[in-house]
């Protein structure tokens, strides 16, 4: 196998809104960096696929009343100082970048009057939105603005392996004994050529998104595996808050065959769609003084219990009952997913379940998106920068992508302003990719059972209701299982299946460990026992 390798100031692992954003911070700075994603075309994960909208900020509206709602929602396990950051600098940078520059279209009576809803643990309506586009608007401009930037480079089909860092991947000594330890770009994978790419870079973003995929039911892409935080952990950078799921209550109901599902926007129920179950009868006030606008871990198993006391297999959402707008103009693409399962949204109610969402931890980040590891930052979903605490407020998760990628974006440039390029020794000493073995024995039926065997495990055992022993039992079935791909992963030459199958697992066993360890039950970490 021949080997590529290259050099740029700055490497970013994934193309969703943190990253993008990131890139376009840098490259207006005068950075040049390298933009690389799994799929064939920047708008590949999770950020396209958002519904909702983006917080902005309502009439007679503060920060202090934002942070408030934010703070309500994640329990009070937040980050104050980031939380802060998210409020005060949320709706400026909200409006220089995506209605100064690059003109998202979102909803509005006339020009600056804008068309704002209301999601649950909101107390007031401040979310912009594109009809119920909003991911799709905001990822076409980002990406046009991406691939046409002179510093930016896109890479497509690229599948990063592996973080490179000066003490495990640096044949020199002088970087062996150094305390410090400094990433250093990525081993990736190239599906063009099936080759393994030696990435190098003076600084690397991880903004590889979610991990919804890992579980049995999910809203998430294909490629929302946990790669970020899998090569993190490898890489020794601290994780946090990982037992942290958010299951979204309402994901379109067809059948009981597992993978992606459809997400029903938040938004349905702030425009005034109620839950109901099989008979008809409105029941989110039996849990939560706000009903169907209570935050999503408390409507999820509101959900769940109504489901295994009637047997049901879903509950339904009934829009018609009471949305004074037109319902299939306001949400156009929900009303023709479900007119495509026979569901006319304008008379009959939806049916939804819950499904894995949003992960609120991950690599632990500062107010700049640094983490532990030097030279090394992440943003977005893959990120824990604090702001969600034990379970995310509706819409704040675009907004802290967009956010932490202009922070980051600053912070990468005025670093490279005042330091030398990657020396000649250090690049010297960075080996390329060697395959341990050449048993080609990569076989589809045992990848697809082991992916079985992940998604079932963690959506059973460590899913929207835990106890220590359904998350011994994860444990022990997933310490297994990664111990067989470890050995497996050394003697079989590099494929992309490969690759995410190693990432998947070591993300679930992550999230199984975290899980194991915190004996309290809070927000998305709900311990039954």
């Amino acid at each position: 196998m021949e080997h590529h390798r290259s050099i740029s100031d700055v490497l970013i692992i994934g193309s969703g809104i943190a990253g993008c954003v990131s890139a376009l911070t840098m490259a207006e700075e005068g950075v040049h960096c390298t933009v690389i994603t799994a799929g064939e075309r920047l708008s590949y994960g999770n950020s396209e696929l958002a519904q909702g909208g983006i917080v902005f900020h309502a009439e007679n509206d503060e920060p202090e009343i934002l942070e408030k709602d934010i703070m309500t929602a994640g329990w009070n396990h937040n980050y104050a100082k980031a939380v802060r950051q998210l409020c005060a600098l949320g709706p400026d940078v909200l409006q220089d970048l995506f209605i100064d520059k690059l003109h998202i279209p979102f909803n509005q009576r006339k020009p600056g009057d804008w068309f704002l809803t209301r999601e649950g643990g909101h107390s007031l309506p401040r979310i912009l939105y594109c009809h119920d586009h909003t991911g799709r608007n905001i990822m076409e401009a980002l990406s046009k603005a991406v691939s046409e930037h002179p510093n930016i480079t896109v890479l497509t089909k690229r599948t990063a392996i592996d973080l490179l860092t000066t003490h495990h991947h640096s044949s020199h000594m002088d970087f062996k004994y150094s305390l410090a330890n400094s990433c250093v770009g990525a081993y990736v994978l190239n599906e063009h050529t099936a080759e393994v790419e030696t990435l190098l870079s003076r600084y690397t973003v991880l903004a590889t998104g979610g991990i919804g995929q890992v579980y049995l039911h999910t809203t998430n892409t294909p490629g929302s595996i946990g790669s970020g935080i899998a090569m993190a952990h490898r890489a020794g950078a601290r994780l946090l808050n990982c037992e942290y799921v958010q299951f979204h209550p309402t994901a379109l109901y067809a059948g009981k065959r597992g993978g992606q599902r459809f997400l029903v926007s938040e938004a349905v129920r702030g425009e005034g769609a109620v839950l109901v179950d099989s008979c008809g009868d409105a029941f989110m006030k039996r849990y939560d003084d706000r009903a169907d606008l209570a935050p999503r871990d408390i409507v999820t198993r509101a959900i769940m219990d109504v489901m295994l006391k009637t047997g049901d297999d879903c509950v339904y959402l009934d829009a018609a009952r009471n949305i004074k707008k037109d319902i299939v103009k306001r949400f156009p693409t929900i009303s023709e997913r479900c007119r495509n399962i026979s569901v006319d949204i304008t008379s009959e109610p939806i049916p939804v379940v819950p499904a894995a969402h949003y992960f609120c931890g991950g690599v632990l980040a500062n107010l700049d998106g640094r983490t532990t590891l030097e030279r090394l930052y992440a943003v977005g979903e893959c990120s824990c920068t604090g702001v969600h605490g034990a379970n995310r407020l509706a819409s704040t998760s675009l907004l802290e992508g967009l956010v932490w990628g202009v922070t980051s974006g600053r912070d990468i440039a005025r670093r490279i302003s005042k330091t030398e390029p990657m020396s000649e020794k250090l690049r010297d000493s960075i080996r390329d990719w060697v395959n341990a073995g050449d048993e080609h024995n990569e076989d589809p039926a045992l990848i697809n059972q082991d992916w079985a065997t992940i998604r079932n495990t963690m959506w059973n055992y460590v899913g929207i209701s835990r106890s220590a022993g359904r998350l011994h039992r994860a444990f022990s079935d997933m310490r297994t299982l990664a111990k067989n791909l470890q050995d497996f992963y050394k003697n079989t030459p590099i494929s992309k299946p490969l690759v995410d199958l190693f990432h998947g697992c070591q993300t679930a066993y992550v999230i199984t460990l975290s899980a194991m360890r915190n004996r309290q039950s809070k927000g998305c970490h709900f311990r039954a026992d």
